[in-house]
């Protein structure tokens, strides 16, 4: 059975669905069958994240309704074999789709996959309770700003009613400059706020998809092996921004 991991945050904007998407793909190419399930009725873009946009032919919707069968909807992705999307409908917003439902999607599923990472909209509103209400386990994504840290703190505090297996955390978005020159709280300090365990640290970088060697590229390699294996290893953000040559690059990120 799959795995199921609901991927939520207080609010929108803090790369939520990329961070599922790419975790996605790393689990895809470590052998993992993995489904990324989009719940964001209406505001859905994991298949535009994750390129296959032009592939889809049904949804989640469709299979709720009847037009086809959970399989036909999901679309393997042309480049990671392993990993299949289950696109949102864009033209249900205001409809209610209840929690029974997708359950019965993903639990027909399950059996087949070894991951399904549901990505769950911001806030909590009813979207955010369909998506959690089919999960296992919950990661938190945030930014190190402190009105990301305090809608994830209300986030977290709905989630633990849920009796979830895990809730972790991912800091997405992270300048290790500034976490150094205390402009923003260090990952302890949030992990120590928010009271959750630190999954992931995923450094702020302009192009996180085409270059394997980029530094979000090893934190998203780091993340899967975590998730996979168990917490053994987090990115240093700051290790580039230590020591007189770090200082350099911290004045040269400055005056940008």
């Amino acid at each position: 059975m799959a795995r199921k991991i609901v991927f939520t945050s207080g609010k929108g904007g803090v790369g939520k669905t990329t961070v599922t998407a790419n975790l996605g793909i790393q689990l895809s190419k470590r052998g993992e069958r993995v489904i990324i399930c989009d719940t964001d009725m209406g505001l859905n873009n994991i298949d535009v994240v994750t390129g296959i946009e032009n592939l889809i032919t049904y949804d989640i919707v469709d299979v709720i309704e009847g037009r086809c069968r959970a399989k036909q909807a999901l679309v393997q992705h042309p480049e990671f074999k392993n990993l299949y999307i289950l696109a949102s409908n864009h033209t249900v917003m205001g409809r209610y789709i209840s929690p029974q439902a997708v359950k019965a999607v993903l639990d027909s599923l399950s059996p087949q996959f070894d991951y399904i990472l549901i990505d769950c909209p911001a806030g909590i509103e009813d979207g955010f309770h369909r998506a959690v209400a089919n999960a296992d386990e919950a990661i938190v994504v945030t930014t190190p700003h402190i009105s990301s840290l305090r809608d994830a703190d209300k986030v977290i505090a709905v989630l633990k009613s849920y009796h979830l297996k895990n809730i972790e955390l991912v800091i997405n978005m992270a300048r290790g400059d500034m976490m150094l020159s205390k402009e923003t709280l260090s990952p302890e300090e949030i992990e120590d706020l928010l009271k959750i365990p630190l999954l992931a640290i995923i450094p702020e970088e302009d192009n996180i998809f085409l270059n394997n060697l980029s530094d979000t590229s090893k934190a998203f390699r780091i993340m899967a092996n975590n998730v996979s294996g168990g917490r053994t290893k987090i990115f240093d953000a700051t290790k580039k921004y230590s020591g007189l040559l770090g200082a350099i690059k911290r004045g040269l990120k400055r005056s940008l």
